[in-house]
């Protein structure tokens, strides 16, 4: 039965013992040898896909350029054979922590990956790139990599359903740190304290604001969580060699509750696994069909819907106003809630225009589809009828869609809202949709054939077909796979991909 930690901040002077930290509880659920169940492995294989797909789609983009030439300056370090990056070739190696850098900012670069919204939010695939990069490293099979990206999920999942960051202004990656760094300790067999240690230093140094995701937008977006676990995979070797971290971490009277999250008087209850029970968090996130801020998936859904069945709401000219009645976060985070005026502005970045609703659901509703490049083309955000339409739209907050979105009943929790359309001739259309097409209780739920076919397409500008269908053979083997096959589990780029891309230069 699931164990709930109840966490508080503890004065210097006030006895908590070890074992009744958090930080020591997420180390033994990492250490219990519980078996993977065969759901579990079997959507483990879906995600390691998915981040595959995503990656390979951005193998050009400028700041996975930028990551992966900073990767290939540090070649494999003298513990192990080294990591590979994505879009290289396989014999290529580098340091595992840098490996993790690369191919973390190319997961992360088109926001088109998994998702899981609680108390807080995440991207729990982000965990995959940091524990392949060390699975490599160190010679692990495939049987240990499915047991440690069960444990990164379940530690991540666990922390987001209990504690807000946002709401404190700290960026969601400060629960990646601490996960990555317990599925390595997973993955690699580590005794309690060793983990212990390494959570502990995780969580301190990956802690920052999120103004990397307010106003003006930028490419640190996509690496913040590669950040994370690279410096969960320093943490890991720190914690190996007796290095000790801030303890207590999260209840010290200086520490994270205190001061960077609800303060002195805060109280949190995190689930977690009790010894023997199996990881299965992992089924309670969902992937992305559409490459857009998770909050906006069900909306791309229903304003592509509305677009064919009306197709005179693609006129600004029939269109009075457009109200997308939602959660508090959808509002306040991707919304006119946020209050940012760059949610409306056309010459916005692309992480911006990711981060607005307004222009997600306008362009559409035009276009009846949603392109991971297409629909946050230059031209395409400042086409006239598209800005005289997205400035149409604005967002509120509707207390039952907070509710149902903060809902732990999954039948009724929902990321969707209810629009209101006024035309100029007076009418008026109202729908609502509660969950993506593709999320598990949506209209069509990703099943594997899904997954495949998302990484077909975006894999196929970028790589070979025999490339494609290489990684697919491994990676739906990926339970069984020797050391040697989990080292060939990466993409190479097509012949001639890069040509014309310019590395930059820096530092190493």
């Amino acid at each position: 039965m699931t164990e709930i930690w109840r966490v508080r901040t503890h004065r210097s002077e006030e006895e908590l013992p070890r074992e009744q930290q958090l930080a020591s509880a997420i180390a033994q659920v990492a250490v219990d040898p519980v078996p993977v169940d065969a759901d579990v492995a079997d959507m483990i294989v879906n995600r390691v896909i998915d981040n595959a797909a995503v990656a390979a789609a951005s193998l050009t983009r400028r700041p996975v350029v930028a990551a992966r030439s900073q990767a290939l300056a540090h070649p494999a370090s003298t513990g192990g054979a080294g990591a590979t990056v994505f879009g290289e070739a396989p014999t290529v190696r580098v340091s595992p922590e840098w490996a993790a850098w690369a191919n973390g900012v190319a997961v992360r670069e088109l926001d088109f990956h998994d998702t899981f919204l609680a108390a807080e939010y995440s991207h729990p695939a982000d965990n995959i790139p940091p524990i392949l990069a060390v699975a490599q490293h160190t010679g692990r099979g495939g049987a240990d990599l499915v047991r440690a990206i069960a444990t990164g999920y379940e530690i991540q999942i666990d922390l987001v359903r209990a504690i807000s960051l946002h709401r404190h202004k700290i960026d969601h990656v400060a629960h990646l740190g601490p996960s990555a760094a317990a599925g390595i300790g997973t993955l690699l067999h580590l005794d309690p304290e060793t983990v212990f240690q390494a959570v502990g230093q995780a969580l301190h140094t990956t802690t920052a604001t999120r103004q990397s995701r307010k106003g003006e937008i930028s490419s640190w977006k996509a690496h913040a969580p590669a950040f994370a676990g690279k410096m969960a995979i320093e943490a890991v070797d720190r914690a190996m060699r007796g290095e000790t971290s801030p303890v207590p971490i999260y209840e010290g009277e200086d520490g994270v509750i205190a001061w960077l999250l609800g303060g002195p008087d805060a109280r949190y209850e995190v689930p977690l696994p009790s010894r023997g029970e199996a990881k299965r968090a992992i089924l309670d996130s969902y992937t992305k069909e559409h490459s857009a801020e998770y909050q906006a998936q069900a909306w791309i859904d229903l304003a592509r819907r509305l677009g064919t069945e009306h197709p005179e709401l693609r006129d600004p000219a029939n269109i009075a106003s457009i109200v997308l009645h939602t959660s508090h976060h959808t509002h306040f985070v991707i919304g006119s809630g946020a209050g940012d005026p760059q949610k409306y502005d056309p010459t916005a970045s692309r992480e911006t225009l990711d981060h607005s609703v307004p222009y997600i659901f306008t362009v559409a509703l035009q276009d009846g589809r949603w392109h991971q490049v297409d629909s946050y083309a230059p031209e395409r955000a400042g086409r006239p009828d598209t800005v005289e339409l997205w400035r149409k739209v604005s967002t509120t907050e509707d207390a039952e869609w907070t509710r149902r979105y903060h809902s732990e009943d999954p039948s009724e929790k929902a990321f969707g809202g209810r629009v209101e359309i006024e035309l100029t001739d007076g009418t008026r259309i109202v729908d609502e949709i509660a969950v993506a097409d593709a999320h598990p209780l949506g209209a069509r739920p990703f099943a594997r054939a899904d997954y495949v076919q998302k990484f077909r397409a975006l894999a196929e500008p970028a790589l070979e077909p025999t490339e494609i269908e290489r990684f697919l053979e491994l990676a739906e083997r990926l339970p069984e796979l020797t050391p040697a096959e989990v080292a060939e589990l990466t993409i190479t780029a097509r012949p001639g991909l890069y040509d014309g891309v310019v590395l930059p230069t820096g530092l190493f």
